[in-house]
């Protein structure tokens, strides 16, 4: 949850929406900081919550993501990250 007063971009706040969606989460979107983590403390996502973004982004964005990327790291370690990586690779 948001614990400062980082503004969402639109892209951020849609992709928010998505996961709040996807995961059935009981938070607003708006509220999600987005340099907070998702993975473990921050957002308080799990492995398993990261493979049903990983696949809901994969299906909205046409965006590939392999489970063994070295990368996944920073692309999963805040909402501005995944966002940005989403906009990366659908301008490339």
């Amino acid at each position: 949850m948001s614990t400062s007063t980082a503004m969402l971009l639109p892209e951020e706040a849609e992709l928010a929406r998505l996961i709040v969606e996807t995961l059935n989460m009981d938070i607003p979107a708006e509220t999600i900081d987005p340099k907070i983590p998702l993975y473990g403390t921050g957002l308080g996502l799990d492995s398993i919550d990261m493979l049903e973004i990983a696949l809901v982004v994969s299906q909205r964005y046409g965006v590939k993501l392999q489970a063994d990327d070295e990368n996944n790291t920073q692309i999963f370690s805040s909402l501005r990250s995944l966002s940005r990586f989403i906009q990366d690779s659908r301008s490339s």
